[in-house]
């Protein structure tokens, strides 16, 4: 079956936000897949289509996956609860305003929203080039532009989900990561020890065998930036462990002074914000998994010579 019978992902919004308006109370992410198809009376045919490549993603829920997100970013719905989705103040004064139908320019005008809004946070960390016209830019150009925004929706997702886990699912999470990235010999090596009475202290690794020399890890999920105190408390932590090596994570930021003081007082540790720390998830698959190699055909010149 063509692709096109099945809504482009802006098609989606005015159905997510009615299916979300019956349920004051948050509806779940996985039944707002199937309420939405139900709604737009998407055929057995089109709810079994798959995304390309043999993945294992129904190309719908794919969509309508994207499209929440997307109204996420424009601050049209919220995730309060773990899984669980609502409509902001904003959401239902949209929807008040159209309530059976959502027009062309107005389905435009929310993805505008939401693409502005994730250039606006990225603007925060580094400077955003002018954004070039599709029709300006190669092929690959297009294909790269993809892949960040996907990498961009992966990311934002990601930080939502560890947001809503329980705390020891994070620290487990951070330790993992840092197995991925080659800290420890194995994962016997790595050893969650928050709980109360931590000192500040949510893991530990051994890079060696024998345990001689440790990397002491904080790993924090925080609401607002992380500031100075927060990481004068942890470096006050390791001073306590005699510790040399530490690394400071958190799904949030790190405020100047934060990261001013961390470079006063030593080199050895590392602190990780948000931004780098799905970029990190996302590099060594941890929490994601990559379903589709894209193979991009170039004319080899030395087989003509």
């Amino acid at each position: 079956m063509s692709t096109s019978t099945i809504p482009q992902p802006s098609g989606f919004f005015g159905a997510i936000l009615r299916v979300v308006a019956q349920s004051p109370d948050g509806v779940l992410r996985g039944d707002i897949y199937e309420l939405v198809a139900d709604s737009l009376r998407l055929t057995p045919a089109q709810r079994a289509e798959r995304l390309p490549k043999g993945a294992q993603a129904f190309r719908y829920r794919h969509r309508i996956g994207w499209s929440l997100n997307m109204l996420k970013v424009a601050g049209y719905v919220e995730a309060p609860l773990r899984g669980v989705w609502r409509l902001t103040p904003r959401g239902q004064e949209l929807l008040a305003a159209n309530p059976t139908n959502f027009s062309d320019s107005l389905m435009r005008s929310i993805n505008k929203e939401a693409r502005n809004a994730i250039r606006a946070d990225a603007s925060e960390e580094t400077a955003v080039e002018q954004p070039v016209s599709p029709t300006q830019q190669t092929p690959e150009e297009r294909i790269d532009a993809a892949v960040k925004e996907l990498e961009e929706a992966v990311a934002r997702e990601l930080l939502e989900r560890i947001s809503q886990a329980p705390p020891v699912f994070f620290e487990e999470l951070v330790l993992e990561l840092l197995h991925a990235l080659g800290y420890g010999t194995s994962e016997e090596d790595l050893s969650r020890v928050g709980g109360p009475g931590d000192a500040g202290i949510d893991g530990v690794i051994s890079l060696d065998k024998l345990g001689f020399e440790k990397v002491y890890i904080q790993a924090k999920r925080w609401q607002g930036s992380v500031g100075r105190p927060e990481v004068q408390t942890f470096f006050g932590a390791l001073a306590g462990r005699r510790a040399k090596k530490g690394v400071f994570i958190t799904t949030s930021k790190f405020t100047r002074e934060a990261h001013d003081y961390g470079q006063q007082v030593s080199e050895s540790v590392v602190l990780i914000d948000g931004i780098r720390l799905t970029a990190l998830m996302i590099e060594y698959g941890v929490g994601v998994t990559h379903h589709r190699t894209i193979k991009l055909p170039r004319v080899d010149g030395d087989y003509f010579e």
